[in-house]
């Protein structure tokens, strides 16, 4: 009874990491300002308990990158989570048996074998980010900020939005856009090739 207790907790804390990634970017956003609405949304209120008055965060430029990055995290890093388990679970686990036989704890295992074995994948995947340094998801931006929050949130693609299509200074944000993506490749095959000089490992 006990272990089906333990099983439907965990499923529910697994569908709770993994469903921001499926959810669309628009529902994402739509939860958390309901979280955070200042007449009512969970987290204010439970911020209230702790005497913090009830504010409108997402007009606060201070907040925005709070939120961002939080929100971030919250849809992606279960996803990532089943990356890292897959490669963990291709791990000899005869190398886990070896080593505990010669009295190698969970952290020495962590050090020793776990990381050294899914390096590859750690850099596989910090490359290919690498390669969208600049384009910080613009859509979540977007649905975020506002004339309020410009100081902070404005980013290379809302602002060409912003220029290009509102203000119509199309030439403009063409070679914004551009240089944009310039950038973008002379940092990822930056990253490639030092992430192969250093580790063999590279996407090409």
């Amino acid at each position: 009874m006990n272990e089906l207790k333990h099983s439907g907790i965990r499923r529910v804390a697994q569908t709770a990491a993994y469903l921001p990634h499926f959810v669309s970017v628009v529902v994402v956003v739509g939860i958390l300002k309901d979280l955070l609405a200042s007449d009512g949304g969970v987290l204010t209120q439970l911020l209230a308990g702790f005497r913090v008055r009830p504010k409108n965060y997402f007009n606060i430029p201070e907040a925005f990158r709070t939120l961002y990055v939080g929100s971030g995290v919250w849809q992606e890093f279960g996803w990532n989570s089943i990356i890292y388990v897959a490669a963990i679970s291709g791990i000899d686990q005869e190398m886990y048996e070896s080593a505990a036989l010669d009295g190698a704890g969970r952290w020495k295992k962590l050090i020793y074998i776990t990381l050294p074995s899914i390096a590859p994948t750690i850099i596989l995947l910090l490359i290919l980010n690498m390669g969208n340094m600049l384009n910080i998801g613009y859509e979540k931006v977007i649905l975020m900020y506002n004339s309020a929050t410009y100081s902070t949130a404005d980013i290379f693609s809302t602002y060409v939005y912003r220029k290009g299509l509102l203000n119509a200074q199309y030439s403009f944000a063409s070679a914004v856009g551009l240089a944009n993506s310039l950038i973008n490749v002379i940092i990822l095959l930056g990253a490639n090739f030092l992430a192969k000089k250093a580790t063999d490992t590279s996407i090409f």
